[in-house]
């Protein structure tokens, strides 16, 4: 894997508890487990991608009458009319 670089990190006592007792079980190092954990997590990370946002345009005239030229007040006022906000 290349070369290795000492490093300190701190966990709950709880884990490293399970983790050790893992790492018994399994015939393998509590450093195995961090590695293969945090490969586990970077690689789920690289699968998801970049979020793009759909489109959800519509084709309209734009602002009805009523509208145009209204403050942002009345076009809230507009927008929740009949909803009791």
């Amino acid at each position: 894997m290349g070369s290795h670089m000492k490093t300190t990190v701190e966990i709950s006592d709880a884990l490293l508890a399970e983790a050790k007792k893992v790492a018994a079980r399994e015939g393998t190092t509590v450093r195995t487990l961090i590695e293969q954990g945090l490969r586990h997590a970077l690689t789920g990370r690289a699968k998801r991608g970049h979020f793009k946002l759909r489109k959800a345009s519509f084709k309209g005239r734009g602002l009805s009458a009523g509208a145009r030229g209204a403050s942002w007040q009345q076009l809230r006022e507009l927008a929740y009319e009949g909803r009791g906000g």
